[in-house]
């Protein structure tokens, strides 16, 4: 099969709200979350599909979806005369359609435009995860098992799986059964202590998809979603085959990053992916040459680190961190930190294991630590998050229940 022809069409659902990332999705949809300093969230499955050589990619949009169309307009535009497109399509109301109701939805509501280029597959991939992977591979297996339907999966300790959707397998990875959030999840043979959670990638057959959405569509009692409802109803007639993604070879990976695969819906999840990054040898290696992230860019200038004066303590310096294009350290001291273009730390601050989203500016003499700002948030000189929690909430910032700070536009400092 021809991946770059009419053989595959690939659909990234990239409509979610990120209800549990609020207040940092109040303003932009979950797939258009900054992350790494340089990229957006939505980057990762798109450079996935680009390097998988799968080039007529539809982006299906709904919550918030003005920075994500912005992003995707100045970065992801492909060769129209080769037959290539990255296609933003948000949803409409009108013509008796109404907003997505669920996956499935956004699916059936598009299915005119999958049936004008008559693929032998539709691809389904989210749009919010972080990992790499050859999805090449996954045809290959999903043609050769003789599959209608695969998804991919991903071995996960059986201890963390009750808020994921799970699967039971047979000894040739066929599904035998679909569990959501399950509190009991089922024990994955090859290894008892993990079991097997949804990665919400998936491979149709073309005629297949046509009609699970039909039956789904025509159900009243469905909440139109692809894990809760389509697989539910049809693993017994159909041949669903769950691929592994831990046997996904991508170029210029190590062993230990092989089956990396992070779902950062919450706060937590995103801060702990954030510093997965920093480590002196990061699990998901953002230089790999081979399979570079791919992404959206801008001319900023390098970045500066600036003052040098040990009697003082003014000096620049960062350590264990990542710093993007047109950052200046001044004076300020930064620790295990992702910064994203354009922040700016001023004189004898200290922040330490913190994501500061493009344009903040921390003032002189702040301490800050396991926080997260939003974008063009200008932090005060002598302010101190991360310390206290109830200083903080009667701030307005979000604190979690582990101690992760989330500081929106929204928060007013006293000056």
């Amino acid at each position: 099969m021809n991946s770059t022809g009419h053989g595959i069409e690939t659909f990234v659902l990239a409509g979610g709200e990120g209800k549990r990332l609020f207040p940092l999705t109040r303003r932009r949809a979950k797939p258009a979350m900054p992350f790494a300093g340089e990229y957006r969230l939505i980057d990762f499955v798109l450079t996935n599909l680009v390097h998988s050589n799968l080039l007529r990619i539809h982006v299906l949009t709904q919550y918030e979806s003005y920075s994500l169309i912005r992003h995707l307009s100045r970065g992801w535009t492909f060769s129209s005369h080769l037959g290539q497109y990255c296609e933003v399509i948000p949803a409409m109301y009108g013509e008796g359609r109404g907003w997505y109701q669920g996956s499935a939805d956004a699916l059936f509501q598009n299915l005119e435009r999958i049936q004008r280029d008559q693929p032998k597959m539709v691809a389904v991939f989210g749009a919010d995860h972080i990992y790499r992977m050859d999805v090449q591979q996954m045809v290959d297996e999903h043609l050769a098992a003789g599959a209608e339907i695969s998804v991919s999966v991903v071995p996960h300790p059986i201890e963390e799986a009750s808020q994921l959707g799970c699967l039971e397998v047979d000894e040739r990875m066929r599904v035998t059964r679909f569990l959501e959030k399950p509190p009991a999840p089922p024990p994955f043979p090859q290894d008892p202590a993990k079991s097997l959670v949804s990665m919400g990638n998936y491979l149709f057959n073309f005629e297949v998809l046509q009609e699970v959405l039909r039956v789904d569509h025509g159900d009243p009692t469905s909440q139109h979603d692809i894990g809760r409802n389509i697989f539910p109803r049809w693993y017994e007639k159909l041949h669903i085959h769950a691929y592994n993604f831990q046997n996904n070879a991508v170029p210029g990976t190590t062993e230990a990053e092989r089956g990396y695969w992070r779902d950062v819906g919450t706060i937590l999840s995103y801060w702990k992916a954030s510093m997965d990054l920093v480590s002196v040898t990061p699990v998901f290696n953002l230089y790999n040459y081979e399979w570079p992230i791919l992404t959206a860019r801008t001319d900023y200038p390098p970045a500066k680190f600036v003052f040098a004066d040990q009697e003082t303590n003014r000096m620049g310096i960062a350590t264990d961190s990542l710093v993007s294009n047109g950052c200046i350290i001044s004076g300020g001291h930064i620790d295990r930190c992702v910064l994203a273009p354009r922040v700016r730390i001023n004189s004898y601050s200290t922040v330490n294991e913190s994501v500061l989203f493009e344009g903040v500016e921390v003032g002189r003499r702040c301490r800050i630590r396991r926080t997260i700002v939003d974008k063009r948030v200008t932090i005060p000189s002598d302010t101190t998050i991360g310390f206290d929690d109830e200083e903080d909430r009667a701030r307005g910032i979000t604190v979690t229940e582990e101690g992760i700070r989330a500081v929106s536009s929204e928060v007013r400092f006293e000056r």
